[in-house]
């Protein structure tokens, strides 16, 4: 799989761990920012991120930031993006399972990189069930969102 992350200044040491972790996976990442801890702001790497996903340029994306929160919020105003705030190991199964998320948001101030990096694993590990009543709450979600981002 093709992962794009991104992450803003509170995120940025903990995405440099993520990313070792995603290639170990033997996924290909694409780092899309931020390189700093100088202060910058979250829409402008969870935006991009989001963008990849939508446009099938990524297969998953994961964004981090302080809480995780922001990013989270951002990304998921791009349509076509199911962004799932995550923060153990219970969530990153279930957000797969249920949910079919595409793009992971954590939080560097939330967590540690031991438990972050074992999210990853078992969010990059788990597949969407395909069980009737998950898929079928897909799709009133894909509804709801064209009926409020209708098609240019």
């Amino acid at each position: 799989m093709k992962i794009a992350i991104g992450a803003d200044h509170a995120g940025v040491k903990l995405k440099d761990g993520i990313i070792a972790v995603i290639r170990e996976l033997g996924h290909e990442t694409e780092d899309l920012g931020c390189h700093c801890t100088d202060s910058v702001d979250y829409p402008d790497y969870a935006v991009p991120v989001a963008e990849k996903v939508a446009a099938g340029e990524a297969d998953r994306g994961i964004l981090i930031c302080g809480t995780g929160i922001g990013m989270s919020i951002a990304a998921n105003k791009v349509p076509g993006v199911r962004c799932a705030l995550v923060h153990d190991l219970f969530s990153a199964k279930a957000t797969r399972e249920h949910n079919d998320s595409n793009v992971l948001a954590m939080g560097e101030r939330v967590i540690g990189p031991g438990l972050a990096e074992e999210i990853v694993r078992v969010w990059l590990g788990t597949e969407f069930s395909q069980g009737e009543r998950h898929a079928g709450r897909i799709r009133k979600v894909v509804e709801a969102e064209r009926k409020y981002n209708p098609a240019p």
